[in-house]
């Protein structure tokens, strides 16, 4: 009995796992490769070597693949490079707490849509209360680059297109769908981050630190969330990377001496107690296919 209710915290202590790395390698991605090689470079190495170390861990060539499960694998990926270049764009002049936040209104809204029983319709709105907080209302918004929260929504669409197009694979092996998936998204950011940045991008600092990003921000978290993917249906795994923003801000109070008000700290609060409700109702569901937390 007691082994089963730790197990029951695994979920939780992954995705925890998960959204902190993608923070710290989000954040060391900002602070040394926008620099030398712009957002669309950095997209660029990060989401290439991730594709590329996953494509040597999982060989996705042994299992075979029919014309429609490649197309399936092939908008997935797509819409997983649009997120993470998107999102890397509005990085360039919103905060990265504010741009999480925005981001998450796509698979927010696909966790509503998709929620059936009512505990998880109460988590879910625990978490959307938590967001709104975060996001900067009234007239602090007008100090806000509006390019910037325009590219933060467009990464929530792709995000919430992608969580969809995910669904049509989600009978694949999950290294398989992941691995092949990342390619489709390489071949969407890489061709856009070498006209951006040229032979910069081949420059033994950028190549460096693009593959400490990579596994940092790819490897590490896709590992994770296939421990969590493994005990969560589908609405309950969306909800508790609900954690996202909260760790980002935590995370710019620790590294960038960005300080939190009452009311952010309420909002943390809220998302944290959608996250760890959702870990507690949750039943074994259908899997969906396990891939790198955008952004």
């Amino acid at each position: 009995m007691n082994l089963s209710r730790h197990a029951s915290f695994i979920p939780l202590l992954a995705i925890l796992g998960a959204v902190t790395c993608l923070g710290i390698g989000t954040s060391w991605a900002k602070h040394t490769l926008f620099p030398l090689v712009g957002a669309q470079g950095t997209t660029a190495v990060r989401v290439g070597f991730s594709a590329l170390l996953l494509l040597l861990f999982w060989r996705p060539w042994r299992w075979s693949l029919s014309r429609a499960d490649a197309r399936a694998v092939a908008l997935y990926g797509a819409a997983l490079g649009a997120t993470n270049l998107s999102f890397y764009l509005a990085l360039r002049t919103i905060p990265f707490g504010i741009a999480v936040a925005i981001e998450f209104a796509g698979p927010l809204a696909v966790a509503l849509l998709s929620s059936r029983r009512p505990f998880d319709f109460v988590w879910v709105l625990l978490a959307a209360a938590g967001l709104a907080l975060l996001l900067p209302l009234g007239h602090d918004m007008s100090a806000l680059d509006p390019t910037g929260v325009l590219f933060a929504l467009a990464a929530a669409v792709f995000w919430a297109t992608y969580i969809l197009f995910g669904k049509r694979a989600s009978h694949l092996h999950a290294g398989q769908s992941v691995s092949l998936g990342l390619l489709a998204a390489a071949m969407v950011v890489v061709p856009v981050g070498v006209a951006h940045a040229g032979s910069a991008l081949l420059s033994p600092v950028v190549l460096a630190a693009g593959l400490g990003i990579a596994l940092v921000s790819s490897a590490i978290p896709i590992s994770l969330e296939m421990v969590a993917l493994k005990r969560l249906p589908p609405q309950a795994f969306g909800i508790m990377v609900s954690m996202e923003p909260a760790v980002a801000a935590l995370l710019a109070l620790v590294l960038l001496d960005e300080y939190l008000d009452a009311m952010q700290w309420l909002a943390i609060a809220l998302i944290v107690a959608a996250s760890v409700g959702s870990s507690v109702t949750a039943q074994r569901g259908k899997r969906m296919p396990a891939a790198p937390l955008p952004g």
